[in-house]
């Protein structure tokens, strides 16, 4: 699946799924703008995307900052002419029963994993739009379509981004622009480190692979998505959680 001559923008990019998304595309020969705030570890990404022969550069935002997102996001148009993949990937969690949730936590996961994705998706569609090509893959959550305990939040963006993945699909696909989610399942990240071995282990034993899933697990569905191959697929939430969510 050659993604030559493409550009994506990966959000989330600094670490997990997205920096194992960014890694992918760049080896499917895409040019790729790696975003995140930590600019340290966009660095380090973008060295080691170098060092193999791909090309990248790194975008210091916050995702929730409209005028960091429109400015990023141009400067990545102005100097390689266009955007052609976007992965909306930045996420967090903020976890509580919802009857002791913060309303300041409850706007911060509902503004990083949704309203960002908005915001990118509306800067990227003019670009995709004068090229009548664009590939819109949007991170979501088996947590997002089964719903989580002390995850209000969280599921609610998720499920979110499943709906506004099927909206965007509807508004752009006569311009040949695909718009997919996929939902990961239990994936070893920084994200999931913090749930202990034990929870780890419980977790695999209700999946029906056996095991927990790693980043490049989505990323090869990602890389799938953004290219040719995928191109009568629209609308559609894959599901990469090992068989823990059927049907």
């Amino acid at each position: 699946m050659s993604l030559s001559g493409r550009v994506a923008f990966v959000t989330g990019a600094s670490q997990g799924i997205g920096r194992a998304c960014a890694l992918r595309l760049a080896a499917a020969d895409a040019t790729v703008a790696v975003a995140a705030r930590n600019r340290e570890k966009l660095d380090g990404l973008v060295n080691e995307i170098s060092a193999t022969g791909g090309k990248a550069v790194a975008c210091a935002l916050d995702v929730t900052d409209e005028e960091q997102v429109k400015t990023s996001i141009k400067a990545v148009i102005g100097e390689f002419g266009k955007i052609d993949i976007l992965v909306n990937n930045a996420g967090i969690t903020r976890d509580q029963l919802v009857m002791r949730m913060k309303r300041a936590d409850w706007d911060a996961v509902l503004q990083t994993n949704l309203t960002s994705a908005y915001l990118c998706i509306q800067q990227v569609t003019s670009s995709m739009l004068k090229q009548r090509w664009g590939r819109i893959i949007n991170i979501a959550s088996v947590f997002g379509q089964i719903g989580q305990a002390g995850q209000a939040n969280y599921s609610a963006s998720k499920a979110g981004l499943i709906g506004l993945t099927m909206a965007i699909a509807r508004e752009l696909g006569s311009r040949n622009i695909t718009c997919n989610a996929v939902a990961p399942g239990f994936i070893e990240t920084a994200m999931t480190e913090v749930l202990g071995e034990e929870f780890k282990q419980n977790a695999a034993k209700q999946i029906p692979l056996g095991r927990v899933g790693s980043p490049a697990d989505v990323a090869g569905a990602v890389a799938f998505l953004a290219s040719d191959e995928a191109s009568y697929i629209t609308g559609h939430v894959l599901n990469v959680n090992g068989g823990l969510l059927m049907g």
